[in-house]
């Protein structure tokens, strides 16, 4: 007797997705409130994916966390309420815009918001006793992101030690933490922005307007080009032009850069991506520019 045999094809991609709902499943299984962050940018709109198809058909079991620094692009806020209306999802917000009316934080010199996300995290953290938090920083993006484990440690300070990292070997992860401690979790770690993209265009998830090529006022400053805002102006000496732009990555708008793309569709941007040698941060978000640890040292303090 014959016996056929099926023969299967698992693609990078399929091996990542199986992954990244492999990580979902364990924290489900381990942790007893995780929370994702969630503020409408690509990376976290594919890690939302990824937690509803690892939990359907029943949704998804955890809470939504956004830190609102104020300055964040109405398109993209726009898109994070749609998105929770429309999945009946529970979202809670941290405004920096908050902490500053009341005196806990000061704005900073240069008018940017970024860096002043950690407190209002770590507070809203603690507040809702989340022990793991979801977070879409991935490996490829800037260095110390590159040092992460998928389950990293944060001490009763929300400080991160890249010294004291855990083994992960054959994918076994350790969610073991004391009283105060909490769980950061990075399911995209091993996906690379190319396979964000290819992922995106595969699976036809929509995203927020801006990361398609739109006519915009730009102005060029240190090498980007800033899009002429309430929180971004030019200077005397930087001329304003309306160009075709596209953004890479969405942040704070004062230090955020757009990149010049005629890209209209998923496809476009990965063909874009594939020939681009430069990372989205390192291409487009000024706050990584400061030193080079200045994303390290921000992560040590409990940034994202």
């Amino acid at each position: 007797m014959r016996v056929a045999h099926m023969s299967i094809t698992v693609t990078e991609l399929d091996a990542l997705e199986s992954e990244s709902i492999f990580v979902f499943r364990e924290v489900a299984a381990e942790f007893e409130r995780p929370v994702i962050l969630f503020s409408g940018g690509k990376d976290s709109i594919v890690m939302l994916h990824l937690a509803r198809k690892a939990f359907s058909p029943a949704g998804v079991p955890f809470t939504l966390l956004h830190v609102d620094t104020g300055h964040n692009f109405p398109e993209v806020l726009a898109y994070r309420d749609a998105v929770v209306e429309q999945l009946g999802l529970r979202l809670e917000v941290a405004k920096v815009e908050d902490y500053i009316a009341d005196g806990r934080l000061r704005e900073r010199t240069d008018g940017t918001r970024n860096q002043l996300q950690t407190v209002p995290l770590l507070d809203a953290i603690n507040a809702h006793r989340f022990d793991a938090v979801f977070g879409g920083g991935r490996r490829d993006e800037e260095r110390a992101r590159a040092k992460e484990r998928i389950f990293s440690l944060r001490d009763e300070f929300g400080q991160w030690d890249p010294r004291n990292q855990r083994p992960e070997l054959w994918s076994l992860y350790n969610g073991r933490h004391r009283p105060g401690e909490h769980v950061r979790v990075f399911p995209l770690s091993n996906w690379t922005e190319l396979d964000i993209w290819n992922y995106i265009e595969r699976e036809q998830i929509p995203l927020p307007s801006i990361y398609y090529a739109h006519e915009r006022d730009v102005f060029e400053r240190d090498g980007m080009l800033l899009a002429v805002g309430p929180y971004s102006q030019p200077r005397s000496d930087e001329t304003v032009t309306q160009r075709l732009v596209r953004y890479r990555t969405v942040g704070d708008m004062s230090c955020t850069g757009a990149v010049a793309s005629a890209a209209t569709t998923a496809a476009d941007v990965v063909i874009e991506v594939a020939a681009s040698e430069i990372t989205e941060r390192g291409a487009t978000r000024a706050d990584d520019r400061a030193s080079e640890a200045a994303m390290e040292d921000r992560k040590r303090e409990g940034y994202f």
